[in-house]
């Protein structure tokens, strides 16, 4: 087998890495394009009565999107609720029970699927399973389908989590006398608990931004969220209503919303990242 030269090799090497640099950078300015863009035309919208008042009607100056902040705060909460637990729990069947089973390769098969899944086609499909059978829009059935898009993503970051635990401490627990299933969730969790952390805000901040979903679920409402039984406020769904309207004080509140989600997802993120970090240390 004839071996190429070692000039030629550099060269394909160099030009491998100036590729996969430009790449890089292509990726880092858009970023940072579109951060500049969302914050000097979002910064603007910021004040007081963003956070504190409801919309104005269509054409009027002033108002806020304290209702839609509101909104969003509770449908997430609920679905962190929802989503956490469950996808913990299939995180600790697939990482210490079913990894060999059939059930388990099934259930590793059903995530991986789900994770691919369009947020859309959740969105239609709890509109099918709740919104059409009640009859109505619902806070409920919205934080329902961003349970569904957290479920994966929590529970594939629980199996790898506990899969990094070395066995010799699983070993230790079960010697002790302790049931397998006080060994998972009172020394192994201890252990993986920053991953498990890390995992829950990747989740929340891959919800956080869903607008898809929400359309077809909790719609949108004008008013004070005081009960998700009907048509509830969001962020994104306000988004999308208000950058579509022709009224420049809408459209700048739009721009305002895709900053503070833009923000709170950074700072999820940056979060999870510090987190991870300390895990590995």
């Amino acid at each position: 087998m004839k071996r190429r030269a070692v000039g030629g090799r550099k060269a394909v090497n160099l030009l491998v890495q100036v590729l996969a640099s430009l790449a890089a950078l292509l990726g880092i300015v858009v970023l940072a394009w579109i951060l500049f863009v969302v914050v000097s035309r979002g910064a603007a919208s910021l004040d007081w009565d963003f956070f504190t008042q409801l919309p104005t009607p269509p054409g009027e100056e002033g108002g806020g999107l304290a209702n839609a902040l509101v909104g969003t705060l509770m449908m997430t909460f609920l679905a962190t609720l929802m989503g956490v637990p469950a996808g913990i729990l299939a995180g600790v069947y697939l990482a210490e029970y079913g990894s060999s089973s059939r059930l388990g390769s099934w259930v590793s098969i059903s995530l991986n699927v789900m994770m691919g899944i369009p947020s859309i086609i959740i969105g239609l499909f709890v509109f099918t399973l709740m919104v059409v059978t009640s009859g109505h829009f619902s806070g409920y059935a919205g934080a329902v389908a961003l349970a569904l898009l957290m479920l994966p993503v929590v529970a594939r970051t629980t199996e790898d989590m506990l899969s990094m635990i070395p066995t010799s401490l699983r070993e230790s627990a079960l010697a002790l006398g302790s049931p397998r299933w006080r060994a998972t969730f009172g020394v192994i969790f201890r252990a993986a608990r920053t991953g498990l952390i890390t995992g829950v805000l990747l989740a929340v901040a891959r919800v956080s931004g869903e607008t898809a979903p929400l359309l077809f679920t909790a719609l949108n409402s004008p008013y004070w969220p005081g009960s998700m039984s009907g048509p509830t406020a969001n962020l994104t769904v306000t988004i999308f209503n208000y950058a579509m309207s022709p009224y420049p004080n809408w459209q700048r509140m739009a721009w305002g919303a895709s900053l503070v989600i833009v923000v709170g997802v950074f700072i999820t993120t940056l979060v999870a990242r510090a987190v991870f970090r300390e895990a590995k240390q």
